[in-house]
């Protein structure tokens, strides 16, 4: 098969999450388990970091892996959904995988994967383990999909387990409480393995010192660890100040990824790189490096992404109401005048409590997202009319764009949010920017 008739078949052949929801779930790890026994066991062939938690994953991982390639390591990042190429869940330095890996792959295996029947997300787990195996990068930074626990990347022994933050997200599948959502997030934590956790939450941080004394595993808060202070916060950058606590190392500088939330992160990652530094020898200059170049090293998009400047166009990942939260307090933080905002659902979401959190005084273009697992755009639209979000429903993303920057004055702003794959259709209307 050519490179797009195997991701055809991949796609249609196994249960794909993105595109069908909870169904494509697989309960436990036991086809993850045998598909890493059919490949040699890859997983066991090199270090990594492992990262759990329901909002701030992505930016971590990125941020974390372009510190990593700045100190001189060869670094594997295998994180999920993609948005335009599949390729970008396995990159290793910041290149995608190759095609012919992925072709070669599937038809060498493609016996075992018919036995064994795995989802799309357990063999595309195993996909990158053997990749980055293959490659001998020297450490990876693995993302968990969802949950942690019974997650298909949960087959690894990491140097270090980070758990971002535990939010209201996927609770028919993980829980419908804060502290039972956070043990299966918890589930990553590895005897003897330290474990920093990002964001300090008194509701759950018992959950997470219980398990951690159960597994003889080191616990470690970022608020500890690193004290940070935040110079600016705009769309020209995250300019901060900053002390490390273990390293004593001190910092200013500026990283490309804006927004409110991403000050957590920031801290959150500037924390594990205070924990890796002594064994992977990290120094001042390549965690501003990683910082300022996150972008150019990682190919990292999708979070408060700039995509065109008048008007001003950000395209932003969010999808579940703590994360929409936090967006809305970041847009809330810019000197807009007036909102336009492209947005689309998944039916499986609270799309109520998504859509409370947007401004009500906003100009709204409602799409479906071109997955089985869209909501109508009209049903959306009389959703959001129900809580004073008034707009248009449209036929696809591409119209609902197109009518936003014909409505949309030069010094007013358009936001692409609400699902991932809004922004996926989203990225190619406009030229690509970094």
């Amino acid at each position: 098969m050519t490179y797009q008739e195997t991701i055809d078949w991949l796609m249609q052949r196994l249960p794909m999450f993105q595109r069908i929801g909870p169904a494509a779930i697989k309960k436990d790890l036991t086809n993850t388990i045998r598909l890493c026994e059919a490949l040699g066991h890859p997983e066991q062939a090199f270090s990594s970091v492992h990262i759990a938690g329901t909002n701030g994953k992505g930016s971590v991982s990125n941020w974390l892996s372009a510190i990593l390639q700045s100190s001189g390591h060869q670094t594997g990042l295998y994180t999920s959904p993609h948005l335009l190429d599949f390729r970008e869940r396995i990159r290793i330095n910041g290149v995608l995988c190759e095609e012919a890996f992925i072709t070669d792959f599937v038809s060498r295996y493609r016996p075992v994967i018919e036995e064994i029947e795995p989802s799309f997300f357990e063999i595309t787990v195993a996909m990158a383990f053997l990749y980055f195996a293959e490659k001998g990068v020297d450490i990876a930074v693995i993302e968990t999909g969802l949950g942690g626990r019974l997650d298909s990347t949960n087959v690894i022994t990491p140097v270090l387990g980070i758990i971002t933050n535990i939010g209201w997200d996927h609770m028919a599948m993980l829980g419908n409480t804060l502290p039972l959502i956070a043990s299966e997030k918890a589930g990553i934590i590895k005897p003897g393995v330290p474990v920093l956790i990002g964001e300090r939450q008194e509701e759950v941080q018992g959950v997470f010192k219980e398990t951690a004394v159960l597994q003889g595993a080191p616990l470690y808060n970022s608020d500890n660890l690193v004290r940070l202070e935040v110079l600016s916060n705009d769309p020209a950058g995250l300019c901060f100040r900053a002390q490390l606590e273990t390293t004593q190392f001190t910092l200013e500088t500026c990283t490309p990824m804006f927004g409110s939330y991403q000050e957590k992160n920031l801290q959150t990652v500037l924390a594990a790189a205070d924990l890796l530094q002594e064994d992977w020898q990290i120094s001042v200059n390549d965690i501003i490096s990683g910082l300022q170049q996150v972008k150019e090293l990682t190919g990292f998009r999708g979070r408060m992404e700039i995509l065109q400047h008048q008007p001003l166009v950000l395209a932003d990942c969010a999808h579940n109401s703590d994360g929409l939260d936090q967006l809305r307090r970041s847009i809330d933080a810019m000197d807009v005048p007036h909102w336009h905002i492209v947005t689309g659902a998944v039916q499986d979401k609270d799309v109520a409590a998504n859509l409370f959190h947007l401004p009500e005084s906003a100009s709204y273009y409602f799409c479906k997202p071109d997955i089985p697992r869209g909501m109508d755009a009209r049903t959306l639209q009389q959703l959001a009319a129900n809580m004073e979000r008034k707009g248009v429903a449209y036929g696809s993303v591409h119209e609902a764009i197109v009518s936003a920057l014909s409505n949309s004055g030069s010094d007013e702003a358009i936001l692409i949010c609400g699902s991932i794959f809004v922004v996926a259709e989203a990225l190619p209307n406009f030229k690509h920017k970094t």
